[in-house]
């Protein structure tokens, strides 16, 4: 597994069974006496707080369960009631947060794909005096929005690894291909790669209709027959993407960000060059977790500063290692 990052941040996790409840919260374990902490397989002694994370996650999309997989074990050994919801609509995105705002929940982690839509609700959060962290999109709005800190892969950087990977493969004529406009991590990856590798084309698709994904990924490819390399943003989209290629006849070689197992094994297999992870489970592990801290202790992890999870480049020589982790969902 090669390895591309400039700073790393280790979160420990312990590993507690979870009933997650079907609409949007999940339930921890008895608290247990330990003084206000917790060992392993037990769950912390502080009492109980809600806190309610909301993303913009697409239905369909997997990454998301692994970024729930993850707050949902923090919230299983912290003690928390955890309030999952999400919409990828910027508005409603808003909403959800004035609800998590309306029930005075003890601390709210977030994804800022959209912040200027989502800007007025988290001040509403804040002057409420609760306490919010960030995760996955919007690293370089979310002080400003009253974050104490955001977990998440540098976007631009992570583009720009995926573009140094291409290079080094010899590859000239990348399109990159974003599944929702305006989403500013995913304009950031592709960014990066084009910073890299001036000659990069952007195409965006519509991420939530897969069968239209498949057909403007196909044209593209039919009237571009010098593209020696189509990369997608998310595991989902880039497996759609492969058959694609497929049925558009064309020699571009695959490269992706993100992960699920059956990506890892397209990985192992050869079918596609690389992924750039970002590692969910942490994201969503540590924001809950931070919020937790905070209530606890009054501590704030990171120190003003964004905590990377990524990014981490997988290729053929590491996919078996990260097909074992996303098997288990949780990478």
């Amino acid at each position: 597994m090669a390895k591309f990052s400039w700073r790393k941040a280790a979160v420990v996790a312990a590993v507690v069974p979870l009933v997650a409840l079907s609409a949007c919260s999940s339930q921890g374990g008895k608290p247990a006496d330990t003084g206000g902490g917790a060992a392993a397989g037990q769950v912390a002694g502080t009492d109980r707080i809600k806190v309610a994370l909301i993303t913009h996650a697409a239905p369909g999309d997997t990454f998301w369960d692994i970024v729930r997989k993850g707050a949902e074990e923090a919230a299983a050994k912290d003690n928390v009631e955890l309030l999952y919801t999400s919409d990828p609509e910027g508005g409603r995105q808003a909403q959800l947060i004035q609800q998590a705002v309306d029930q005075k929940v003890d601390g709210i982690a977030v994804t800022l794909a959209k912040p200027d839509a989502l800007k007025d609700a988290l001040k509403k959060a804040s002057d409420a005096g609760i306490p919010v962290v960030s995760l996955n999109a919007g690293e370089s709005v979310s002080a400003q929005l009253g974050a104490f800190t955001h977990f998440g892969s540098n976007e631009k950087l992570a583009g720009a690894a995926a573009g140094e990977k291409i290079s080094a493969e010899g590859l000239k004529h990348p399109i990159c291909v974003i599944q929702e406009q305006g989403h500013v991590g995913l304009e950031a990856r592709c960014a990066g790669v084009k910073e890299k590798v001036p000659s990069t084309e952007i195409l965006y698709v519509t991420g939530t209709d897969m069968t239209q994904v498949s057909s403007t990924v196909t044209a593209k490819l039919q009237a571009t027959p010098d593209a020696d390399v189509i990369i997608g943003l998310g595991a989902p989209f880039t497996l759609t993407i492969l058959k694609a290629v497929e049925t558009a006849g064309s020699q571009a070689k695959v490269a992706s960000f993100d992960m699920n197992a059956e990506l890892a094994q397209k990985i192992a297999d050869g079918n596609v060059l690389f992924t750039v992870d970002q590692q969910p489970w942490l994201q969503g592990y540590g924001a809950v977790d931070a919020l937790w801290q905070a209530k606890r202790g009054g501590f704030k992890i990171g120190g003003g500063l964004p905590v990377l999870t990524g990014p981490t480049i997988v290729d053929k020589a590491g996919a078996a290692n990260a097909l074992t982790f996303a098997q288990q969902g949780i990478r």
